[in-house]
């Protein structure tokens, strides 16, 4: 059984390499193709487009391997069955079930490698990637209105026009109000820095609303206290499907304690937790593709099965997340269904093939 074991993990494992290493090549071609309209040679050039790549390829890594563990799974019990071995190991007295057991390693290997990759190196080569290109162009990150970025921090609104690749943020409005709601004050700085707990504000403008009155006051230097951390920069920066568990969960209890809406977060923290599992999943689902009847195709067309399905995947993923995100269901059904669809029917198709 050791040797059964070891050589259905590497074949799986050549199988599912060999599709992940294509599916990169291919993202990183037509990303590389995207820059090009981006390029100057005096400031973002070819070498700096290569490395902003390079940076962006864990975050393809990271979305391609459930895909790469279908196709490549798909592509090998297909290679396995047309070489009748898959019949001999039947025939040498191993279930379907045993077969699911013994290829459990490598789905272990490539869900701990989603997680590794999705969670602690994406986040980190991604920001890179994003801080490589504004600080090649000399621009500041984009915002989501003409105006800059608005949170909302307790009773206060906070309008930061730009932030910066190194999370400074530049001309901040900060509109204080009280309980009621009435505005009391308006703080106008020119730069933030995070340091030590507080932002450090330069060039700042005080406003402060009195009765009838407005009484201006201009301070070179202070302090401000704020929920807002440099961390939530990031949700400029990145997409949250790419952001770390931990960032996730910081920013979600932010935009609740301030009372706004965490869906789109929710949902991008249980794919996260989610995501992981999905090798296990799909190595699962494509095995009894292997047992189908010989005149049912090869290892080709259930490679171009694979293809399919992991297509139809992908489109039900996103489309369950964005139904979801409309009609406010729970973020973890929204996120759960596609996965759990594909297992239930995995299982349904080994105990089916376990029977006959």
């Amino acid at each position: 059984m050791n040797q059964v074991t070891k050589y259905l993990n590497k074949e799986l494992f050549l199988g599912i390499t060999l599709f992940l290493f294509g599916g990169i090549c291919l993202f990183s071609f037509f990303e590389f193709i995207q820059e090009i309209s981006d390029l100057d040679d005096k400031k973002y050039g070819v070498t700096q487009a290569i490395v902003y790549v390079l940076l962006t390829i864990p975050g393809h890594i990271y979305k391609l391997i459930p895909t790469a563990v279908l196709i490549g799974a798909m592509y090998t019990v297909g290679q396995l069955s047309h070489q009748s071995e898959l019949i001999v190991l039947r025939s040498s007295g191993l279930s379907i079930k045993q077969i699911a057991r013994a290829v459990m390693p490598i789905a272990i290997f490539f869900s701990i490698l989603t997680f590794a990759v999705g969670d602690l190196i994406t986040p980190n080569s991604e920001k890179n990637a994003q801080q490589l290109k504004t600080n090649a162009t000399n621009t500041s990150i984009s915002m989501e209105f003409k105006s800059g970025f608005w949170m909302k921090d307790g009773n206060n609104f906070v309008n930061i026009e730009n932030v910066l690749p190194d999370a400074t943020l530049s001309n901040i409005h900060i509109y204080e109000f009280d309980d009621q709601f009435n505005l009391r004050t308006i703080i106008d700085a020119k730069n933030g820095k995070f340091d030590d707990g507080n932002w450090d504000l330069t060039q700042i403008t005080v406003k402060n609303f009195v009765g009838n009155q407005i009484i201006t006051e201009k301070i070179e230097k202070g302090n401000w206290k704020s929920l807002i951390r440099p961390e939530m920069m990031n949700v400029l920066i990145i997409s949250p499907d790419k952001m770390s568990i931990f960032n996730l969960v910081k920013f979600i209890n932010y935009l609740k304690i301030n009372n706004q809406r965490s869906s789109k977060y929710e949902t991008a923290l249980w794919e996260k937790l989610i995501n992981p599992l999905m090798p296990i999943v799909m190595i699962l689902f494509a095995l009894p593709f292997g047992f189908l009847q010989q005149r049912s195709g090869g290892k080709f067309l259930k490679m171009f099965i694979g293809i399919s399905i992991g297509i139809g995947y992908q489109i039900i993923n996103t489309l369950f997340r964005h139904v979801g995100l409309l009609n406010d269901w729970p973020p973890f059904l929204s996120s759960l269904l596609p996965s759990f669809l594909f297992l239930s029917l995995g299982i349904y198709m080994i105990m089916r093939f376990e029977r006959l």
